[in-house]
């Protein structure tokens, strides 16, 4: 992408910030400048945000059901999926979904509940349980 073709439409999931994007300056060199996003990528993020909405509050659903750990319900809250969960807390994705289940999320030990404590930005205690 050319420098004066970066997108500054705007977008509002960015919230008035600016990313960082790469282009090429005028002596074909990459360089890197601020882009204030543009629509269609605002409308791709909302729509992603509002599905995983929907997800965390079918998930609270099933934890209130019996059918799911809290673990379920806060992935989709901090807006992960089983991979992204897997990658920033260093369990495989199995046993991510497998910690899904109440049954195995309540058997584990404090050293794993720390590892999607620390993943997920939450104390353990929240992590245990819903909000109110």
């Amino acid at each position: 992408m050319d420098l004066d073709a970066v997108p500054q439409e705007g977008n509002a999931t960015l919230d008035g910030h600016a990313k960082l994007m790469y282009a090429r300056d005028a002596q074909g060199r990459v360089v890197t400048t601020r882009s204030r996003g543009w629509e269609a990528e605002e409308i791709v993020t909302s729509h992603a945000v509002d599905v995983l909405i929907v997800q965390a509050q079918a998930a609270k659903e099933r934890v209130a059901q019996g059918l799911a750990s809290p673990l379920e319900y806060w992935m989709y809250e901090r807006r992960m999926d089983v991979a992204l969960l897997s990658q920033t807390s260093g369990f495989w994705q199995w046993r991510v979904r497998r910690h899904l289940q109440p049954k195995h999320f309540a058997a584990l030990s404090q050293k794993h509940m720390a590892r999607y404590s620390e993943a997920l930005g939450l104390p353990v205690s929240t992590l245990q349980g819903l909000p109110s």
